[in-house]
């Protein structure tokens, strides 16, 4: 394993919504994304999800209340909370989740990533 460089990470991919494998420990994923514009409402039924913004600013929709978070900021989704996340620009984030945790949760859609890709 090497170290890694958030800024070189980043730079080395441009698609949103395509996360890419940064480490992995304990069963978990350390996830990079891009992201840009709305995603989809989705939940993970036994997985909670942890985004920390790198860079830009992100709006996590929950059902009852939007989470504001900035860079430097992170909000973990507890399992089974539907959300809906946003970047009116581009924003980098770090997901932690388990590696089988599926990007579109329990929807399956065209933005859906089955076979992720490792920096």
């Amino acid at each position: 394993m090497e170290k890694v460089n958030l800024a070189d990470a980043f730079a080395s991919f441009d698609e949103p919504w395509s996360p890419r494998i940064a480490a992995e420990l304990n069963g978990q994923y350390v996830k990079l994304a891009k992201l840009e514009g709305p995603f989809v409402w989705h939940s993970h039924e036994d997985e909670d999800e942890l985004f920390f913004v790198v860079k830009g600013h992100l709006t996590l929709r929950l059902r009852d209340r939007d989470i504001e978070l900035d860079e430097g900021e992170f909000f973990v989704v507890p399992r089974g909370v539907e959300h809906l996340p946003i970047a009116e620009a581009e924003c980098h984030v770090l997901l932690f989740e388990p590696a089988s945790t599926l990007n579109t949760g329990e929807t399956e859609n065209e933005r859906t990533v089955h076979d992720l890709k490792w920096l």
